[in-house]
């Protein structure tokens, strides 16, 4: 009667969705017999995303959710009118790239801003994934957490259970409802729909579109949220004809997740290891500026989105890949600093409040003259107007050592504001950063903003930074180049084209930058205009012509190589053509290929890059892909050819047991590097890694050095 009751009142008040707790037990199996889903209420009806938002879905899915004292439990059957035809799925390795598997995905926002929350994610081969969702919408798949499920496949449909502990999901104690949205993404149809109607310009995931599921009683209290993390390794490495030895290290190490509050979490690290991380691919280096590399080490992607959104691409500050790294003063060479800890506490402190305190400690190593560095950052983020928000950041580093000089420490303080509506058309951000050295520093400080609208047919997003001359951030952040102005701006436009059996939407696309020194000096300017056509088939094309100018503000080699340097306070004016073709993505073999060609400073530059890649699901895939730059420079400046070639397979021999290896070469900085690494997951979220890693000389084959890397870890939840 209650139950009843409850939902005739919910129905009365237009709330989409009642969840009634279970009092029996739900065998996670994909078999959906037991009781508590024949009564619980159906989501259904779901409306397409892409790529007609305004028609229902072409294949029909309900969705089913019940909770008890530990857990909550969701069903979903995902019937399927064309059976005949195969789904897609990659392999049957976990943590799957959403866009190129079919599988359905449920949207939890457990404190109801919109902005914050989780993703658990489930394929028809049964692999799951899971991640935290950021700034609205973007899904950080690192994440990683203990959960149960199992599918059926059968003639007309396939089905799966989801039992996910409450301690994994941060919400408030007593909680009597979520936001939520279910989505499906049907490759094999190319076509995504939702439970509730999200605008085909936006993505699947935005929480700005999530309704409510209303429990019928309030959640209990999740409980003592702890796991244990301990890990052990073993490292060999052998120098070769580098002129190393070889030597054996052991390393023994835990990581800990502690629940402080249901929404709060306390993540510890201790003599972590990064040995399983998957090694940085090479790229053809042509650029005047440093490059930046994606962090990758566990520790410090997880909740990243609180510490390294700061700021814009161009200006972070705070990169958390300068921490474990250090210049041997004896070899004059970039070498890795081994950490002794990592302390990280990020959460919310209520919906509207979220902190994040981060702090670790690298050794010292006298002997190659690298002192031991203590980084702290801090942040506060306060939700405002909605679902925007105002954050403020100081990062630290403090140098160990006894030393008087400038590089005692370098301090940020910084402010940033961001905006996102409630119907997420209009974002955008507004920035300051203050860097604070031993010594005094004038224009230190960097600001920005931009503002981007999206609507169905049209987009537009304009931006402007400036970087003063003394931001010297790049021991504890990343700024590439210093003391200028940047102005940046792109639009889009898409049109639909319904009924038609070969093209989804076509369009224009146009952007354009100019940096201005503080002299007032245009040092660089860029302009390319564009069309675009999205295939029914999932293909796709674009195509058009840029032009730029560059000032040179000192020497520089455009090869990057040994080659003359073209002379500092010249200027060189670049045009050309740009092109790309990705073939249907639901092929078992299918390709990309795209390049631009024209003028490139005082010479010419045609670049292509192509990559091939056969699906033998699903038990992985197998890809080449190669870059090549033909830089033609008149006499006396160097010319080059440049290729950069690289096999790789992703294997999956089970949903346990994964390989991944990749070989590159790269003629540029003549070196061939091979990447193994093994992976057997064999209990939830533990795994033996097996890595093996050797650069080589290209023409003798010779081996310049190698490593083999054994690491263990087991989760255990006290």
């Amino acid at each position: 009667m209650l139950f009843t009751a409850l939902l005739l009142s919910v129905k009365s008040s237009g709330q989409s969705l009642l969840v009634a707790p279970t009092d029996s037990l739900i065998r996670i199996d994909g078999d959906l017999s037991e009781a508590a889903w024949q009564r619980a209420t159906i989501a259904g009806n779901f409306t397409q995303n892409f790529p007609n938002d305004t028609l229902p879905a072409y294949n029909r899915t309900e969705v089913r959710m019940s909770y008890d004292t530990h857990f909550l439990y969701l069903a979903v059957v995902c019937y399927d009118k064309n059976r005949e035809k195969s789904f897609i799925a990659s392999s049957l390795k976990r943590d799957f790239m959403w866009d190129t598997n079919d599988n359905f995905s449920v949207y939890f926002d457990s404190f109801g801003d919109r902005v914050n929350g989780f993703t658990f994610q489930l394929t028809p081969l049964g692999v799951e994934r899971e991640g935290q969702i950021y700034n609205g919408e973007q899904v950080a798949p690192e994440w990683d957490n203990k959960w149960r499920s199992a599918v059926k496949v059968f003639a007309d449909r396939w089905q799966g259970e989801m039992m996910i502990p409450l301690k994994t999901i941060r919400y408030r104690a007593g909680a009597r409802y979520f936001l939520a949205n279910f989505v499906r993404n049907d490759v094999k149809n190319n076509q995504r729909s939702a439970w509730k109607r999200v605008p085909v310009a936006q993505s699947p995931s935005s929480l700005a579109f999530a309704d409510t599921i209303r429990f019928a009683t309030p959640l209990p209290a999740p409980g003592p949220n702890l796991s244990i993390i301990p890990y052990l390794s073993g490292r060999l490495i052998d120098g070769r004809n580098e002129g190393g030895t070889q030597n054996f290290a052991g390393g023994i190490g835990f990581d800990a997740k502690i629940g402080i509050t249901p929404s709060l979490n306390l993540d510890l690290t201790v003599n972590p290891d990064f040995s399983q991380v998957e090694a940085d691919q090479q790229v053809t280096n042509l650029s005047r500026f440093e490059l930046f590399y994606p962090e990758r080490r566990q520790f410090f992607i997880e909740n990243q989105d609180l510490f390294a959104n700061f700021g814009s691409t161009r200006s972070r500050p705070f990169f958390s890949r300068r921490i474990g790294i250090g210049r041997d003063t004896s070899a004059g060479i970039i070498v890795q600093n081994p950490l002794f800890y990592g302390v990280r506490l990020s959460g919310k402190v209520s919906k509207n409040w979220r902190v994040g305190l981060l702090n670790t400690q690298t050794a010292s190593q006298a002997e190659k003259g690298i002192p031991g560095e203590n980084y702290t950052v801090g942040v506060v983020q306060r939700q405002v107007l909605g679902r925007s928000n105002i954050a403020a950041i100081l990062v630290n580093r403090q140098s160990m050592s006894q030393q008087s000089d400038s590089s005692r420490f370098t301090r940020i303080g910084g402010l940033d504001y961001t905006l996102q509506t409630a119907n997420n058309r209009w974002t955008g951000k507004l920035f300051y950063h203050q860097a604070i050295k031993p010594y005094k520093l004038m224009d230190a400080h960097t600001y920005g903003a931009n503002l981007g609208y999206t609507s169905r047919n049209f987009s537009a997003i304009g931006s402007y930074d400036y970087v003063g001359t003394n931001y010297l951030i790049n021991d504890i952040g990343y700024v590439p180049r210093l003391g200028y102005w940047r102005y940046g701006g792109e639009t889009t436009t898409t049109f639909y084209v319904p009924g038609t059996r070969r093209v989804i939407s076509h369009g224009t696309y146009l952007s354009g930058s100019l940096i201005q020194n503080l002299g007032g000096r245009i040092t660089d300017r860029e302009t390319n205009y564009g069309y675009s056509v999205q295939f029914r088939n999932t293909a796709d094309a674009y195509a058009g012509y840029f032009t730029g100018y560059t000032y040179l503000f000192f020497a520089y080699d455009p090869t990057n190589s040994d080659g003359r340097q073209l002379a500092e306070n010249t200027s060189y004016q670049v045009r050309g053509f740009f092109w790309h073709y990705g073939s249907d993505k639901r092929k078992r073999l299918n390709a990309q290929i795209e390049g631009n060609m024209g003028r490139y400073f005082n010479g010419t530059n045609a670049n292509i890059v192509a990559t091939t890649q056969y699906r033998f699901q699903p038990y992985g895939t197998l890809s080449l892909s190669a870059e090549y730059n033909d830089i033609r420079l008149p006499e006396p400046y160097k010319s080059v050819r440049y290729l950069l070639l690289g096999p790789r397979a992703d294997l999956t021999f089970s949903r346990q047991v994964f390989l991944t290896t990749f070989m590159q070469f790269n003629n540029q900085t003549n070196n061939i590097n091979l990447n193994a690494r093994l992976q057997w997951r064999y209990a939830p979220v533990s795994d033996l890694f097996v890595v093996y890693q050797e650069n080589y000389l290209p023409g003798s084959l010779a081996s310049k050095n190698r490593a083999l890397v054994v690491k263990l870890s087991y989760w255990l939840n006290v």
